[in-house]
């Protein structure tokens, strides 16, 4: 449902607002969900030992529209296949994680969670454009 949500507040931002910020001091539309891909793909593939399939790959910071959902789909597709590839035993490999230490499991789980947190921005973003945005997918 992650992605799905996701993928449809990419789909509702108008082409023309991907650039759009609500202040200098922040990232836009488009560099919040390349931040996503970046970042979940570098801290996964860097704690399993799985090879990120962005290496020697460099995103633009902004991208059209139709290249970021392409990104965000590749993103979440390279996360399904780990959690359904990665042996069990190495799931449950402690990893360091903001200062202390968590199984692999949950660095899934926390990933997630940073994707829920500039999705939110970007929903605010949707608003500032005057978009409503997609209503909760739940679970």
């Amino acid at each position: 449902m992650s992605e799905k949500y996701t993928l449809a507040i990419c789909e509702q931002m108008p082409a023309e607002h991907y650039t759009y910020k609500t202040v200098d001091s922040v990232m836009t539309f488009t560099e919040q969900f390349r931040h996503c891909v970046v970042f979940t793909l570098n801290q996964i593939s860097g704690r399993t030992g799985v090879k990120n399939p962005n290496e020697g790959r460099k995103l633009p910071v902004q991208m059209p529209k139709e290249q970021l959902i392409k990104e965000v789909k590749a993103m979440y597709a390279f996360v399904k296949k780990n959690i359904a590839e990665l042996p069990e035993a190495k799931l449950y490999e402690k990893t360091g994680f903001t200062g202390g230490e968590i199984p692999m499991w949950r660095l899934f789980y926390a990933m997630e969670n940073h994707i829920i947190h500039h999705r939110g921005q970007c929903i605010m973003y949707l608003r500032d454009k005057g978009v409503k945005p997609q209503g909760y997918f739940g679970w």
